[in-house]
């Protein structure tokens, strides 16, 4: 089996190729892999420094925009399976600048696609978030949810999710949905809630807290949405969409005494700034879909994930030192 993972430098596209190649998820046991990254300031080479030599693996540059780079990459016949991460992620950069976002998310989707259905690839891996679903006060997303999104990005992220699901409509693509709820883990750039906050309390600085910290999360270890992304891949129905969940739900306001904890800080290092534009209040996705259907249950408790995850960015600060 030969798979194409777009974003496979990148925190969660990196984690699913170390883990495939470790032999993790016995549906792709002993495939090979090829990355397909432009390496922009989120895609690091160093994600991938476990595997670099492993036989199976090859690492290939290339924007997803790319229509002609991307037919080399999948379009030529031998591809068993696509699995697609690479995307613009960062809600704060898209509030600012949102073309990047449509061209990465949209665009680059449909290019994909199209090189997947024109090449015969077996099948499609689309790697979406619980943010397209909008927010909800109470109870949890099922997957027929209507897609409400409220951030230049989970709007883009809403858009790759349709054209996914038009490709299998109009053309009978073997295409697969997922969507995950908060990942974190190590390699995760700092840009995002966990590991920036990991990184300037190591550092002696202050952290950032939006609006009043109601904002409710549930949080998701990155090996785990791997593993549900893996069963997708290899258990899941054609044209179906799959909610991958942690299990755990906690504020900003309680993340973030978890975190001060952690690193031994006191409530001195918080700093309350006024909230995001068009931030949601609460994601929740009901995942008994995945559970009932393929198997899938959280095996991350969210403690033991937070704890190893901030150990990792102790111990690694040549990995994200200036990056910041």
């Amino acid at each position: 089996m030969r798979i194409v993972v777009t974003g496979g430098a990148g925190f969660i596209g990196s984690c699913f190729v170390r883990t495939v190649l470790a032999g993790e998820h016995p549906g792709l046991a002993g495939a090979e892999v090829v990355v397909l990254d432009a390496f922009t300031y989120a895609g690091r080479i160093e994600n991938l420094d476990p595997v670099r030599d492993d036989p199976r693996l090859r690492v290939e540059r290339g924007d997803v925009r790319d229509p002609r780079r991307v037919a080399e990459v999948v379009g030529d016949g031998g591809v068993d399976l696509v699995v697609h991460f690479a995307a613009e992620t960062h809600v704060d950069r898209s509030i600012t600048g949102a073309a990047d976002f449509v061209t990465t998310n949209v665009v680059g989707t449909q290019v994909l696609l199209q090189a997947a259905l024109d090449g015969g690839v077996g099948r499609f891996v689309h790697v979406s978030t619980d943010e397209v679903y909008g927010s909800i006060d109470s109870g949890s997303w099922p997957e027929e949810h209507p897609l409400e999104p409220n951030s230049p990005y989970s709007a883009a992220k809403a858009g790759s999710d349709l054209l996914a699901r038009s490709y299998h409509r109009t053309h009978g693509l073997d295409v697969v949905v997922t969507r995950c709820s908060n990942n974190y883990g190590p390699h995760q750039f700092p840009e995002k809630v966990i590991p920036l906050f990991v990184t300037r309390l190591l550092d002696g600085g202050r952290v950032p807290l939006y609006g009043d910290g109601r904002n409710v999360r549930d949080w998701l270890h990155v090996t785990d949405h791997c593993r549900g992304v893996a069963l997708a891949a290899t258990k899941g129905r054609a044209g179906e969409v799959y909610n991958i969940g942690g299990g755990t739900e906690l504020t900003n306001r309680e993340l973030t005494t978890r975190l001060l904890a952690a690193v031994g800080a006191g409530e001195d290092r918080v700093e309350h700034v006024p909230d995001r534009k068009g931030h949601d209040r609460r994601y929740s996705v009901d995942w008994s879909k995945i559970r009932d259907e393929l198997g899938y249950t959280p095996q991350v408790a969210f403690d033991e994930g937070l704890a190893g995850t901030v150990a990792w960015y102790r111990e690694h600060r040549d990995w994200w030192e200036g990056l910041r």
